[in-house]
């Protein structure tokens, strides 16, 4: 997976490009520790990203609780697959998603 940021201020654009699996998530897990100071705008822009596990969907959701207290979080751009995921397991009515 690669993952693409841009700050402006205090919002911050994540883009994911390729799988957000069991070996991927830890790494964005990681990335959003180091980078959340300070911002209270995340957008979490999915247009390349492949696939969604339920380790992407448990690093989602602690970013989502972790952004609640100091803002907001959206993801942008999610593809058919990937919007089919979200609406199975509920994060559809959890996320907000543009």
């Amino acid at each position: 997976m690669i993952i693409n940021k841009k700050k402006d201020g205090s919002a911050l654009v994540i883009a994911l490009e390729g799988r957000l699996d069991t070996t991927t998530a830890p790494e964005l897990e990681a990335e959003l520790k180091t980078c959340l100071d300070g911002v209270t705008d995340l957008t979490l822009d999915m247009t390349n990203l492949d696939y969604i596990s339920s380790a992407g969907l448990r690093v989602l959701l602690t970013a989502h609780k972790a952004m609640m207290k100091r803002g907001q979080m959206k993801v942008t751009n999610a593809s058919d697959i990937v919007r089919e995921v979200f609406d199975v397991t509920g994060f559809s009515d959890i996320l907000t998603i543009e």
